[in-house]
């Protein structure tokens, strides 16, 4: 009696992750860290000197996190309401912060209790930043008005009524004291130089502006609201550079990584995008749990926080770089010991011993083995294996009809098992590589079952999605016989073309040389 052969599966090519440097680099980050806060994290900011301390705003507190740390070092909760952008200065001596209030208020780091308090606004301020002068402040309300404040005498310096919806955003310009940026939910990014009485630069993002961000040199500005996230070229009188829609929710927040080559956006849509500065395409991209608020890059790229809508803090940290230490391991024998009588070949007096070799049979081999070919179909279409490898199933049923018993292992089934194969059928007869196996067990189910349609609306739903999704594939293959037909006469007329071209230089060729000769 023969030996049973099992059931061979086809492998297929599978399409592998193209592994970039950048894909490489943002993997190096360790499994993320989660920390609960008390509500929604509007900001995070990382502290500009060492040791890189980062201030989370959430709810009616502002908490100092160390960079391992998982609980806060320090705490300030000195607002009636919740408190918004707690952002550093240059120095990373002090902290400013506005409020659901509508005051302003500025601590020193080692302190608790404020500085400094500003009050001017008639409504919550939710956007506050540092000149780069360090002795300014400028803040954003939902009164509609950008002022600027000065720390040490704690008045204002200038107030601006030019936007027409809440001020929510804003940056300062690193390179000039005087210039700073705020965006708003009427579309608008407007920037202000102190010296003057209104803005120098408007620039229409098209949606309300969620986020700004200025480049270290202060010549490209990035705008984020709605799906978008737009580059401007501040120099050029505020010319749009970029336009990007990668998201597919509306992005909320924007970063830096530490040489200004990569940008990074958050978004309601859980993700967080990696952008090259050179050629803004998409390098990398992270998925949180949650829709995304804020997000922070510490000065060094070494960790990424981000802050969710649950009150989640989500912290990664980079891997540290392996170092290769050199230690006195056991000394393993050499690789002869391993490798000795592997090639010896055996002489015609030797009497040579084989080692059986046990095979043990899947599942669904074994009952086929037995010919128990309805239980074998159904082993195939088990959640693991119908989700995950449907090449086996799709094997099985190719063997099931080369023996000519698939007919009698599909009939005979109930409403459950009949939605199952049905919708396994739908879902991958349109995949090229198991569609002339499927179309033959479609025409199959439909000449067994169709005296029972319209008994059941379930069966009857998987039918019409069957039909629907061939129907859809054929649309599909007259669509690509059309655009072949096209390239074939493209190709065509190029191939005449050249061929004329060649017959005409061949032509010319002939007529010189003869001319040539005469003349001689």
């Amino acid at each position: 009696m023969a030996t049973y052969k099992p059931v061979v599966v086809q492998a297929f090519p599978k399409l592998g992750e193209r592994i970039t440097k950048d894909t490489a680099y943002w993997r190096g980050y360790k499994t993320p860290v989660q920390i609960k806060e008390f509500g929604a994290i509007n900001k995070i900011d990382f502290s500009p000197v060492p040791p890189y301390n980062y201030a989370v705003t959430a709810s009616s507190r502002i908490h100092i996190y160390g960079r391992y740390s998982q609980e806060p070092i320090k705490t300030f909760s000195r607002f009636k309401d919740a408190a918004y952008c707690a952002t550093y200065r240059d120095d990373g001596n002090l902290l400013v912060a506005g409020s659901e209030e509508g005051s302003i208020h500025l601590f020193d780091v080692s302190g608790r209790a404020p500085l400094r308090q500003f009050d001017g606004h008639t409504k919550p301020v939710h956007v506050v930043g540092f000149l780069s002068d360090k002795y300014r402040v400028f803040s954003g309300g939902d009164d509609y008005s950008s002022n600027l404040w000065d720390i040490a005498s704690a008045t204002e310096i200038a107030s601006y009524s030019e936007h027409t919806d809440y001020v929510r955003c804003g940056c300062a310009s690193k390179v000039n004291a005087d210039v700073f940026i705020t965006g708003s939910y009427d579309h608008t990014v407007k920037l202000f130089d102190a010296r003057t009485k209104s803005s120098v630069m408007t620039i229409e993002h098209g949606q309300p502006v969620e986020s700004v961000l200025l480049f270290p040199s202060g010549g490209l500005l990035v705008s984020a609201g709605g799906r978008y996230v737009k580059v401007w070229d501040v120099l050029k009188g505020g010319q749009l550079l970029v336009s990007l829609k990668n998201h597919h929710k509306t992005v909320t927040c924007l970063c830096l990584n530490s040489s200004g080559q990569r940008l990074l956006s958050g978004s309601l849509d859980r993700h967080v995008k990696i952008y090259s500065t050179t050629s803004y395409k998409v390098v990398h991209s992270f998925n949180y749990a949650t829709s995304i608020l804020s997000l922070a890059l510490s000065p060094e790229d070494e960790t990424i926080v981000v802050g969710m809508t649950n009150g989640v803090l989500s912290v990664k940290h980079k891997k540290p770089e392996e170092r290769k230490e050199k230690s006195q391991k056991k000394r393993q024998p050499a690789y002869r010991t391993y490798v000795k009588g592997r090639t010896y070949m055996p002489k015609q007096e030797d009497f040579c011993v084989s080692k059986p070799v046990k095979r043990v049979l899947r599942k669904y081999d074994k009952l086929l083995k037995s010919f128990q070919s309805s239980k074998a179909l159904d082993a195939v279409l088990e959640p693991p294996i119908r989700l995950y490898t449907p090449e086996v199933t799709v094997a099985v049923m190719q063997e099931l009809h080369r023996r000519g018993t698939l007919r009698s292992a599909l009939a005979g089934r109930d409403e459950k098992q009949i939605n199952l194969l049905l919708t396994f059928v739908a879902r991958r007869v349109i995949e090229p590589r198991f569609t002339p196996v499927l179309v033959t067990v479609a025409d199959m189910i439909t000449d067994i079952y169709q005296p029972v349609v319209g008994q059941s609306a379930i069966v009857d739903r998987q039918f019409l999605r069957l039909q629907e999704a061939i129907g859809k594939e054929i649309d599909y293959q007259e669509e690509l016989l059309e655009v072949l037909g096209m390239m074939d006469t493209l190709f065509a007329t190029f191939t005449e073309k050249r061929a004329t071209y060649l017959e005409e230089n061949k032509s010319n060729g002939l007529t010189e040389t003869i001319e040539t000769n005469m003349n001689n």
